[in-house]
């Protein structure tokens, strides 16, 4: 197989965050071991609280697997592929660095599924999508996004405060579920994920173009946060609408994750305009 070095696209900044947009009250108080664990009453806790954690979705042999498929990508080892983004912080750095070495220097791999089969594996996984159907009320699903985010030791960006529905063209209430599944362990130094349970509830909220599209960072000071540490192989089940975010990896560690969003198959998409409408600041008098 070709070696050859991805195609090089940078990330669009590397600005660090206030450390007191981060700065979590609790854990997780509520997951369960398996995929085969969730019935009514975890599904019920997914439409009040906005999440589910899973400890034990994957095996060590499948999260190894999807692993390997990952390395393989940035490493060049797929030529007809070129969904890298590396860490804007990387820029200088990135001409001294072996093929090896700019594994930790990648912030994005993105839409690989069609490319590799034990990533694509993950993402139709049958118990995965079996549990998908449940929290869209039976709906079959329809997966419309595949990434790896990346978090590289010292490196690895912020993803600020957010809500994904403010980046998807769904008509608002289409159900949108967030799959976050960790290769590494996730944990609160390396950028494991802060949500704010129950807020899917409230409904959209306004996104400004600052460190990336997100919600104001005076919204969130002062706000009660639950991180969401992982070991590999667990993953987070999440409502579009729940705010989240990821600081800086701030540990010498790799903090590796597959991310997949699904809503109900056939739904029409609206247009740019009609998302902006409800998550853009234009016409609502607020600032940031």
């Amino acid at each position: 197989m070709s070696t050859t070095a991805p195609t090089v696209e940078f990330d669009h900044g590397a600005e660090l965050h206030a450390p007191e947009l981060y700065q979590p009250q609790d854990v997780l108080a509520h997951s369960v071991a398996t995929l085969d664990d969730i019935g009514p009453s975890e599904v019920a806790f997914y439409r009040e609280h906005g999440y589910l954690a899973v400890r034990e979705a994957f095996t060590p042999a499948e999260t190894q697997a999807a692993i390997e498929g990952l390395v393989d990508l940035i490493m060049g080892k797929v030529p007809a592929f070129n969904g890298i983004t590396f860490e804007a912080a990387a820029r200088e750095i990135l001409p001294t660095l072996s093929l090896e070495q700019r594994q930790d220097a990648v912030r994005k791999v993105w839409y690989f599924v069609s490319h590799e089969a034990r990533l694509r594996a993950i993402s139709d996984h049958p118990k995965l999508r079996a549990v998908i159907r449940m929290l869209l009320g039976g709906c079959e699903s329809e997966m419309f996004q595949d990434m790896a985010l990346i978090k590289p030791p010292r490196l690895g960006r912020e993803k600020p405060w957010h809500q994904d529905h403010a980046y998807f063209d769904y008509p608002l209430g289409t159900p949108v579920v967030g799959v976050w599944i960790a290769l590494d362990a996730a944990t609160l130094e390396n950028g494991c994920m802060q949500l704010l349970p129950g807020r899917h509830r409230e409904g959209p909220i306004v996104h400004f173009k600052r460190r990336d599209w997100q919600i104001c960072d005076k919204v969130i000071l002062g706000t009660r946060s639950v991180a969401a540490p992982l070991p590999p192989g667990g993953l987070l089940l999440f409502d579009g609408l729940l705010p989240h975010g990821t600081p800086h990896n701030s540990s010498t560690h790799r903090r590796r994750a597959l991310q997949f969003h699904y809503a109900p198959a056939g739904i029409t998409k609206t247009t740019e305009e009609e998302r902006m409408r409800h998550f853009g600041s234009e016409g609502k008098g607020v600032t940031c």
